[in-house]
């Protein structure tokens, strides 16, 4: 156990690679700040997920490099890692990689799960729960393990007025009125189609829930996705605003936070939206959402149970029954029982 106030003045979080996984930390993140308070908190992120923290309360400072891919940039990090003079690094990635940049940065204190072979890096090698558990107990159980006291799990996070307005703006200059009521539409997913619910009924229950919301629809995902946002426009008869590839990390924290419901496929933007109290409809299939389905009392899940589910595959080799049993009117009974009990 690592009591509060003795010289541990300054922190490294080593936080996750990807979106989704970064959302599912901050309460880990949170408890790190309740129970060091005074100390200067820095997390090392990967570019594409800095903008989650910009202006996080609980960091202090977001420093931000990408995966090096040679021995000259890898030495460059360790080195800034042993001139930021941290007493104590936490690790939140499994990797071998990060254990070694910290134990080269020469952090006297590096906590972690001892998992690939990396026990001896660390001074607080923390063991995994047996049973299976949500990835925010995971990343949670860590901040527990430095700390007695560790503080409750909230994932809470707000969008700053500069990022409601720049969405507001961007919504604006595609069609949609400043302060008209919209909900999202995130068809995409970064790790492959097995997670993907089809664009047409994607566009389906977009179109249901907008009439009888009085909402605008806007489509939210990466510029790789954008085709999928234009032919759910299509089906919509061009009544939708695609925002896919036009978005910051910053923006689309605003056009969430601005928004009235979502409707998404297992993602990171799934858990952003969740994070900031969005109503959030995310249908699963292929993943297991007791390990990262959305968290949050604003979330509901959709899926359909089948014999191959949860099977964690990229793509689908058979007829990606999970997802085609998943039909638009269940996900608009979702919604509507969810906008209902949180209207």
């Amino acid at each position: 156990m690592l009591a509060p106030g003795k010289g541990l003045n300054r922190i490294l979080i080593r936080g996750p690679n990807w979106v989704g996984d970064s959302v599912l930390a901050i309460p880990a993140m949170k408890a790190v700040r309740a129970n060091f308070p005074e100390a200067e908190i820095t997390l090392l992120v990967r570019p594409w997920v800095a903008g989650l923290f910009t202006s996080a309360p609980f960091i202090d400072k977001v420093w931000s490099e990408p995966r090096p891919t040679s021995l000259g940039e890898w030495s460059a990090i360790t080195s800034a890692i042993r001139r930021g003079g941290f007493d104590l690094a936490i690790l939140l990635p499994n990797s071998f990689e990060s254990a070694l940049m910290v134990f080269v940065g020469r952090v006297p204190k590096r906590v972690g799960y001892g998992t690939n072979g990396r026990s001896w890096l660390l001074t607080h090698a923390v063991e995994r729960a047996r049973e299976s558990q949500h990835q925010v107990d995971y990343y949670f159980r860590l901040a527990m393990a430095i700390a007695d006291g560790a503080g409750t799990q909230s994932i809470e996070i707000q969008a700053t007025r500069e990022e409601r307005a720049n969405a507001r703006k961007l919504l604006k200059s595609e069609g949609i009125p400043e302060d008209a009521p919209f909900l999202v539409l995130n068809p995409g997913a970064a790790y492959g189609s097995a997670k993907r619910w089809s664009e047409e009924r994607f566009a389906r229950a977009g179109g249901t829930l907008a009439r009888e919301m009085g909402l605008r629809v806007a489509i939210v995902g990466s510029v790789m996705e954008r085709p999928i946002g234009e032919a759910i426009r299509t089906e919509l008869n061009g009544n939708a605003a695609v925002l896919s590839g036009k978005t910051s990390l910053e923006v689309l924290i605003g056009i969430l936070a601005e928004s009235s419901l979502m409707i998404t496929n297992d993602s990171g933007p799934m858990h952003m939206a969740a994070a900031l109290g969005v109503p959030t409809v995310a249908v699963f299939g292929s993943t297991d959402e007791t390990v990262t389905g959305p968290y949050g009392a604003r979330t509901k899940i959709v899926k359909h149970d089948v014999e191959c589910s949860p099977c964690m595959l990229r793509e689908c080799p058979i007829d990606h029954r999970c997802m085609t049993l998943v039909e638009a009117e269940d996900v608009c009974r979702a919604a509507r029982e969810l906008m209902a009990v949180h209207a």
